[in-house]
């Protein structure tokens, strides 16, 4: 079974309040969740970066087997994580290695998409920016969205040895 992930984040000034959406649905089209958050003061990179971390994160706490196609309107995102573009930011370097642990690198595709394309999850992006609440809903096989998880980009990233697919050496 593959999943599919719609990201968007952003950042009303740069740095700025800012905030990210994710979108993510089973292969059949079924909405399976919807995660809105405020992440206080962050760049537009930081918070599209987030995004990707936290549905990956969510789907991996799920425990499944599924496959997973990441789609998102950022060119520097996708090319980063597919492993095409190096990353130079201490901070998205970070959160880079918290999305290539989360799942296999098997598993996850990067697919850049048009903007027209990712407006549900730009939606949700501007909804935290908004609102500057976290707000998720549906559920993963059978588990309901916590509510109350934070933000992914104020969390610490402990040292680790990168995947065997993808090391620090390639891209930072």
């Amino acid at each position: 079974m593959t999943w599919y992930v719609n990201t968007d984040g952003g950042s009303r000034g740069n740095p700025g309040p800012a905030g990210y959406g994710a979108v993510i649905v089973g292969n059949d089209g079924a909405l399976l969740m919807e995660i809105s958050v405020f992440l206080g003061t962050a760049t537009n990179n930081v918070a599209e970066y987030s995004a990707v971390v936290d549905a990956l994160e969510t789907i991996a706490a799920h425990g499944g087997d599924e496959n997973v196609v990441v789609r998102a309107d950022s060119k520097l995102v996708v090319e980063q994580l597919s492993g095409r573009w190096k990353i130079k930011h201490p901070e998205m370097q970070q959160l880079a290695m918290r999305a290539k642990r989360a799942l296999p690198a098997s598993r996850v595709r990067y697919e850049w998409v048009p903007r027209a394309q990712n407006s549900a999850a730009d939606k949700l992006a501007n909804e935290a920016m908004d609102s500057q609440a976290t707000r998720r809903t549906g559920k993963l096989g059978g588990v309901v969205a916590a509510e109350a998880k934070e933000s992914v980009a104020p969390a610490p990233v402990a040292a680790a040895q990168p995947a065997a697919a993808w090391d620090e050496d390639t891209l930072f």
